[in-house]
């Protein structure tokens, strides 16, 4: 593997690890977005609030109290110490529309690749939504069929135990052997 495949496989994979599902939603947070932007999340925040009207409900929210506490103790990291107001979680939009207020060559990188990597999880998502519904259909139509092959199973023992019996002895079929 090629040097720069290597690194965006790293890459994408440090993206998916900060991708979090909350309210039913994959976010990111604004702290792990402006780690990556390389800015500080205190101007990020404030780029954001002054473009507010950019940002509906379903691009960013703001986590409640409990929500916050749920994330801190499924990461189980200590750096989450000393932030003094909740982080903003962006979906999808929200991280394109980002873009549009972060104008730097980095943000722009970084949100090229973060777009894909929602892109490859959406697909992921359908590719498997397809399987598990082919999935559900073959069950059923084996639970049509149950009785049907429950009938195939006892005749082939049926015909398993009678090869194993000898043949009671009398007049065979066959040919005879003179001498």
């Amino acid at each position: 593997m090629a040097k720069k495949d290597l690194q965006m496989l790293v890459a994408e994979q440090k993206i998916l690890n900060r991708i979090y599902v909350i309210r039913n939603q994959k976010v990111m947070l604004d702290e792990d977005l402006a780690e990556m932007y390389r800015v500080e999340t205190k101007r990020l925040n404030e780029q954001v609030k002054r473009n507010l009207n950019r940002f509906p409900k379903d691009f960013m929210f703001t986590l409640t109290p409990k929500e916050y506490e749920n994330l801190k103790s499924q990461i189980a990291t200590s750096s989450w110490g000393g932030r003094r107001k909740l982080p903003n979680a962006f979906t999808e939009q929200g991280v394109a529309m980002l873009s549009s207020i972060l104008n730097s060559d980095v943000a722009i990188e970084v949100n090229i690749r973060i777009i894909r990597v929602f892109t490859k999880l959406r697909e992921y998502a359908l590719t498997h939504k397809e399987i598990l519904l082919q999935l559900a259909k073959f069950e059923k139509e084996v639970k049509g069929n149950s009785r049907d092959i429950e009938n195939i199973f006892m005749a082939l023992k049926e015909l398993i135990e009678k090869q194993q019996k000898p043949l009671p002895p009398g007049n065979r079929i066959g040919f005879k052997q003179y001498e």
